[in-house]
């Protein structure tokens, strides 16, 4: 059973925090979820509370209400508890350096794999892949390991976006990608454009946003993905 809401982002422009996705949050979260443990470890700019309070500032227009994990002494514990895991964005590497730290990892898989709803938001959605390899975030530190949650088979390029600034020499976006395809031919990538999430609700596969995405695999053409695609294949691991 999975029950996953990945996010490429918290924020559109011009926006309010979390204004695009709450109905998409109201929608997902089921009334009996009143313990939601939120983790907030991928913030580096300013704290935790300050985090919990600005999620829950947002939420509380859809009578949701997050306790960040850091406030709890026994932090499995509260992942064991929780009717709900969210997990938010920041620095990919510095929030899976923390879930390592805090031993956690495996206690968040175990209640993802049980059914217990997800929601993440860029980092927050990074990690529920195989591993942190798609992350667009400088590695401000060295985890313990890239390997992620593993809850789904494919990878996830949150804010991915083919602009290109003038006179900029870097490579895209899509050239990054293809990089980590050739390196890694049996995994897919999903460039989830800002505005857009995927909804997992067991084998149902959900595209979410008014944008169309980008679906990379070793040897075939990036191919483009919006609502009106069956992406139910994407929980079937490549051999």
């Amino acid at each position: 059973m999975l029950h996953l809401l990945l996010l490429s982002n918290s924020t559109n422009p011009g926006q309010s925090y979390f204004q695009w996705a709450l109905p998409h949050v109201a929608d997902f979260l089921p009334d009996s979820a009143k313990n939601i443990i939120f983790i907030p470890y991928a913030v580096v700019a300013f704290d935790y509370n300050n985090y919990e309070d600005k999620v829950n500032k947002a939420w509380q227009q859809v009578n949701k209400k997050v306790r960040s994990i850091h406030s709890f002494q026994n932090q499995r514990e509260a992942i064991e508890n929780a009717d709900a895991i969210v997990v938010g964005g920041g620095n990919t590497w510095q929030l899976i350096s923390m879930l390592y730290k805090n031993d956690l990892l495996a206690s968040i898989r175990n209640k993802i794999i049980r059914g217990t709803p997800y929601i993440g938001w860029s980092a927050g959605s990074n990690i529920a892949c195989p591993s942190i390899k798609t992350t667009n975030d400088m590695p401000v530190v060295a985890p313990a390991s890239f390997q992620a949650l593993q809850v789904v088979p494919f990878q996830i390029n949150p804010h991915y976006t083919e602009d290109v600034i003038p006179n900029h020499g870097g490579e895209t976006r899509a050239q990054r990608i293809e990089e980590y395809i050739q390196l890694n031919p049996q995994t897919y990538v999903v460039g989830l454009p800002e505005g857009c999430l995927l909804r997992i609700d067991n084998e149902n596969v959900s595209w979410i946003g008014d944008k169309r995405g980008k679906l990379f695999l070793k040897d075939e053409p990036a191919k483009t993905i919006s609502g009106k695609d069956n992406l139910q294949f994407l929980l079937n691991p490549l051999q």
